[in-house]
């Protein structure tokens, strides 16, 4: 049976409103009857759309994943060389990292709260984190001819814009996002030049 557009609508409200919430409060703070709240629905609705509070997750990070993409490899595309387009992404970073509304990486975030408790969980995360890791390899893979330098710089990347996403998040500041663009600026043209 097909999902009706309101079906998806109210799936769809479901998510952002669970999102917002989870995102500013954490997610073992946020019961579902604020998210039904919030989002306006019945119980019964709520319930309909997300049997259990572990898929109301899931579909959450599932956007959050889609936002991520979408943003890195928008400022990625933005760029012409394979310099810049490494760099693209630390660029990224400082602007989300100024947003009001930044409190870190939501994936880093349900990891740390339910990781240990949520294979599911646990999984989505190192899922993302993952693609992540494959998409700057194959930027660095651009930049670096040798396959196995290549490697090594993108996981030297990946970690800066890792480490800088928890640090602003902390700190409350974009100022890591331009530490970690001037570190991956020297990796970057050490291994150019290597």
């Amino acid at each position: 049976m097909a999902t009706s557009s309101i079906e998806c609508d109210v799936r769809a409200r479901i998510v952002d409103v669970a999102d917002r919430l989870f995102y500013a409060r954490g997610i073992q703070a946020v019961g579902m009857d604020a998210i039904r709240t919030g989002a306006g629905v019945s119980l019964k609705k709520l319930y309909a759309a997300f049997p259990g509070k572990e898929q109301l997750i899931a579909a959450v990070l599932a956007g959050r994943h889609d936002i991520w993409e979408r943003g890195v490899r928008g400022a990625v595309d933005a760029a012409t060389t394979p310099r810049d387009k490494l760099l693209a992404m630390y660029d990224f970073l400082e602007s989300w990292f100024g947003d009001d509304a930044f409190r870190g990486c939501g994936f880093i975030n349900a990891f740390g709260e339910l990781g240990a408790t949520s294979p599911a969980v646990a999984e989505i995360a190192r899922a993302h984190k993952d693609s992540f890791q494959r998409f700057v390899h194959q930027l660095t893979a651009d930049a670096v001819p040798d396959p196995d330098r290549a490697e090594e710089l993108a996981a030297q990347l990946a970690l800066l814009a890792e480490g800088a996403q928890t640090t602003a998040a902390i700190a409350g500041s974009t100022a890591p996002a331009v530490h970690a663009r001037r570190a991956a600026a020297t990796l970057i043209d050490a291994a150019t030049r290597a």
